[in-house]
């Protein structure tokens, strides 16, 4: 259980700090409040409002510098809150799954899942191109006059030409 809240809150994390920098962060942001101040003190809902604020102004300014390691801390911090939220109150992670479908409807719509995350870099020298994708299929175009319906046409299709 202890692993799945875990995934839960890492999961919860990159999708509130994707959110914070994006043009839907006013109407999140209040939701988000609520959900971390659910059974809190008096006030705790504005301090929650206040946090978020916080850490999103952290975030904005570190992207603006290209600050990865302050992007690494916000989500960390996050991740970590949501734990604890999650943590303390067991019942929280069907609340928190439903809100982070509800916060990502075009993917229910395309049939598929959106991930909101800031994708870093650092720490090394790389000599090739570094590609993420959920999906990379070959599509390859043949030469002039390449009989596709051969038995060679066929066995040269299984593998994609050299430089592919």
């Amino acid at each position: 259980m202890e692993a799945e809240l875990a995934g839960l809150a890492a999961s919860g994390a990159t999708t509130v700090v994707g959110l914070m920098a994006s043009d839907a962060w006013a109407q999140v942001r209040a939701r988000l409040a609520r959900f971390l101040a659910r059974g809190g003190a008096e006030g705790a809902e504005e301090a929650a409002s206040a946090d978020l604020e916080r850490s999103r102004g952290e975030l904005v300014e570190a992207r603006q510098a290209r600050d990865a390691g302050t992007e690494d801390d916000v989500l960390a911090e996050w991740r970590l809150r949501l734990r604890r939220t999650l943590q303390a109150d067991p019942a929280a992670a069907e609340e928190l799954r439903r809100m982070l479908a509800e916060l990502a409807p075009e993917s229910r719509a395309a049939g598929g899942t959106t991930y909101y995350t800031a994708n870093t870099t650092h720490g090394g020298v790389y000599h090739e191109a570094v590609i993420q994708a959920g999906s990379i299929t070959y599509h390859g175009v043949q030469p002039p006059g390449h009989d596709t319906h051969s038995g060679a046409a066929a066995a040269a299709d299984a593998d994609p030409p050299a430089g592919c």
